[in-house]
């Protein structure tokens, strides 16, 4: 689709995820990746006592799956698309850990297409992390991208 077609689905959910198994496995790489070693991600034994009943995501870890996921998404695209980059974000907000070995999925709502200067288009989504069989989503972010055509 072109970047008008999209921008006419401004306030739809645009696309949902497939589902990511979150790792014990990928939360230990992620601990040596920040520098980020607290118990409650990495020691399964001491996490058993917490009120998590075991080890859980990084918050940082589980914004970082939004690449992936949205690689993993279905739903509108634009067409011709040469790059993409990450701008920032207006919020995020973390509402449940993820525990090791959970799956989960992302919610894109397209908030906001503009076109910045020709060709280059500045995309604002609304994006919920959920958690499989879990009420509440792991996060809710307002995640801004650029894209070039």
């Amino acid at each position: 689709m072109t970047p008008q077609e999209l921008a006419a689905k401004t306030g739809e959910v645009i696309g949902v995820s497939d589902w990511f198994e979150v790792t014990q496995e990928r939360i230990n790489m992620f601990a040596d990746a920040t520098g980020d070693h607290q118990f409650i991600h990495i020691d399964e034994e001491k996490a058993k006592h917490t009120p998590f009943g075991g080890t859980i995501a990084h918050g940082f870890l589980t914004l970082s799956l939004l690449p992936v996921l949205g690689a993993m998404t279905s739903g509108a695209r634009v067409d011709g698309i040469k790059m993409g980059v990450n701008y920032g974000g207006n919020k995020t907000r973390f509402i449940s850990p993820v525990r090791a070995g959970k799956r989960v999925r992302a919610h894109t709502k397209l908030l906001e297409l503009v076109e910045k200067r020709p060709g280059q288009w500045q995309q604002t989504n609304e994006i919920t992390i959920e958690i499989e069989g879990e009420d509440k989503p792991a996060l809710i972010c307002e995640w801004i991208t650029l894209f070039f055509v």
